[in-house]
């Protein structure tokens, strides 16, 4: 528990070990008030911690599927989600995404943003974080 100005915080970090570990001064989610907020996710395997450049198709998969483990570590699933924020340096890969985000997400989809951004870390080309509710 964490104490905030006036009021106290129940801030819980969240990692899991099936998700890649950050690569950087930040944690894969932060539970509070109910909510869990995860950073943002990208394709990197979480046993080799390599990250995989190829298509968008299987860049969104891989990063679904560690968005989902750190869920998990936070007592969540898919389902939980309330919003999500994808980030992609190609909009035109905007179709490529967006079929393989709708198989995972396939009944009453969380609200969403689809951002095109310059560049994203270690030279991926898309990068999902959400918002989910306990």
């Amino acid at each position: 528990v964490f104490y905030c100005e006036d009021f106290i915080c129940m801030r819980k970090v969240i990692n899991s070990n099936n998700a890649p570990k950050a690569i950087g001064p930040y944690s894969q989610a932060i539970e509070d008030g109910g909510f869990v907020f995860t950073s943002g996710v990208l394709p990197i395997d979480p046993v080799t911690g390599e990250i995989y450049n190829g298509s968008v198709r299987v860049q969104t998969e891989l990063i679904l599927k560690n968005l989902e483990n750190i869920l998990k570590e936070a007592g969540c699933t898919l389902k939980n989600v309330v919003k999500t924020n994808v980030f992609l340096t190609d909009l035109t890969q905007f179709a490529e995404m967006n079929e393989v985000y709708a198989s995972f997400f396939k009944e009453n989809p969380p609200a969403r943003s689809t951002i095109q951004v310059v560049a994203l870390p270690k030279g991926s080309a898309v990068e999902i974080e959400a918002i989910a509710k306990k």
